[in-house]
């Protein structure tokens, strides 16, 4: 249980980080969806899209190769395994920018950007800095100093919030005020760009503040090992596209599929604003993953059999949490729902579709311990393959009838079907014996308490908050009396904060 609670205090603060970064980049989407119309914010929605895969191929594997080899018993110097990746990805990283530019206009046309080419070219040189800093970070997870890590990521969510809203909102009003204050590098038709400006400034001040975290050891290069980790880190970048285009897809394929090209905007743009809300999920998950990679490889070495119960444990939290935090979403959506403009909210019926999906692939997540850990990655590459084949088939059956739901339909079938598989083909491979009983039932009563409360909905918010939060609460109650809990044993507060 100590090794579930060591986990749990790395969760915490990576998931502050995590949560308040999301939650501060989330009071952005007010500002963009409010100052951009629909098509506009689609064209974000879509380059970011791009981005997202972008940034899978540029990292390969290796923040997994990394924790894999870093523990690995016949590699024992650590930063041996840390210089021969970081020189991995500094190369690869480079040569991507310098394609971009030599092949800019086709690039940009393919992003929806050819009448602003420098867009394509600013978030080229962001996603490089992006790849690059992704191994001093894995290397601060993996030295466990989750403070600094939060640290960082803050600081470079803060300057890139703080430019957005300088670009955004401080610099027209100077426009139309004072012009001559900023008419030397203003320009009011560059318009979503200064949204990508502000994200590679955000970017270029935290690789100049990780320096320390990649210098100060002396680099060694070993081509066995680097043949070792990509041939161990290859499936996961097969895994890590088709993972990312499952998310993505729909959302590449929205344009194309729609004979209207300005309509597929503007629905690509109602789509990605709502998916902010759902993000709730998404960044618990992410907090999740930083801590449980370094994790489960560390109880694997260090544990062996007994490492089994801690796996459990884990899965069965997670879900705990992830039911927590999507009843939270549904209860309060009445008002959560202001976070984006009211132009926006005929998107609203896609978040409970795409809170659910993203749990599955929470889920997933857990179950894909068995195949890194018996260095058997290619099921995961599989697994995804055939997500994304059910994601491509759904989407291009849903998406011209129903448009943009289409694409969250395709997201949950997608995720389920690649947890059922890896839940039994690992029972087979590497059986872990899950509390699969509580799980379902807790995943059940949370979908009824949401039923009972879409049931007993009424016009009056006076009414519905308060029975909301009454079977949000009975629900945590549940938890509690079932697994025999206290509060501060779930949640260890006092102990985080002592650590602190």
């Amino acid at each position: 249980m100590a090794s579930v609670k060591s986990l749990a205090k790395d969760t915490a603060v990576y998931g502050l980080s995590s949560i308040i970064g999301r939650f501060l980049n989330w009071l952005l989407v007010p500002l963009y969806t409010n100052m951009f119309i629909q098509s506009e914010y689609g064209v974000v929605t879509y380059v970011y899209t791009i981005v997202a895969v972008a940034l899978i191929i540029l990292t390969y594997g290796m923040e997994t190769g990394f924790f894999r080899f870093a523990n690995h018993e016949r590699y024992t110097d650590p930063m041996e395994v840390y210089s021969t990746a970081m020189t991995s990805i500094a190369v690869s990283s480079a040569a991507f920018f310098i394609l971009v530019l030599l092949f800019l206009s086709p690039v940009s046309v393919a992003m929806e950007c050819a009448a602003h080419p420098e867009y394509t070219l600013i978030m080229a040189a962001t996603v490089a800095l992006d790849a690059f800093t992704s191994l001093p970070f894995s290397y601060l997870r993996y030295k466990r100093r989750p403070y600094r890590f939060a640290a960082l990521k803050l600081t470079g969510i803060a300057l890139n919030i703080g430019f957005n809203l300088f670009f955004i909102l401080i610099c027209p009003w100077l426009w139309e005020e004072a012009p001559g204050i900023i008419a030397w590098f203003y320009d009011p038709t560059f318009g979503i760009g200064y949204i990508f400006l502000a994200n590679f400034i955000s970017s270029a001040v935290t690789f100049l503040l990780l320096i320390p975290d990649f210098a100060g050891f002396r680099w060694k290069w070993n081509t066995a090992l680097w043949r070792e980790m990509l041939a161990y880190s290859f499936p996961l970048l097969v895994l890590g596209i088709a993972g990312v285009m499952n998310q993505t897809l729909g959302q590449i394929l929205l344009p194309w599929i729609l004979p209207d090209k300005a309509d597929a905007m503007a629905q690509l743009g109602i789509y990605g604003a709502n998916y902010k809300i759902a993000i709730v999920m998404v960044m618990f998950i992410q907090a999740f993953r930083f801590a449980y990679e370094p994790f489960i490889f560390a109880q694997n070495k260090s544990e062996g059999a007994d490492s089994n119960r801690a796996f459990c444990d884990a899965m069965k939290y997670f879900v705990i949490f992830a039911m927590v935090i999507f009843l939270g979403v549904m209860y309060y959506l009445d008002f959560l729902r202001y976070f984006i403009s009211p132009a926006y909210f005929s998107g609203l019926k896609v978040v409970p579709v795409l809170m659910l999906a993203e749990f599955f692939f929470g889920v997933f997540f857990n179950l894909s311990l068995w195949y890194k850990l018996t260095d058997k990655t290619i099921w995961g590459t599989w697994f995804s393959l055939i997500g994304l084949a059910v994601t491509l088939i759904i989407n291009i059956i849903l998406v011209p009838r129903i448009g943009y739901m289409g694409c969250a339909w395709a997201a949950l079938a997608c995720y389920a079907t690649m947890m059922l598989l890896s839940y039994i083909i690992g029972k087979k491979k590497y059986p872990i014996p899950y509390d699969i009983k509580s799980i379902v039932t807790y995943f059940l009563t949370a979908l009824l308490l949401w039923g009972v409360a879409s049931a007993l909905t009424v016009q009056s918010q006076w009414v519905n908050i308060p029975l909301r939060t009454l079977l949000l609460v009975i629900f945590f109650i549940f938890v509690l009396k079932r697994e025999h809990l206290t509060v501060t044993q779930l949640i260890p507060v006092k102990k985080i904060i002592a650590k602190k």
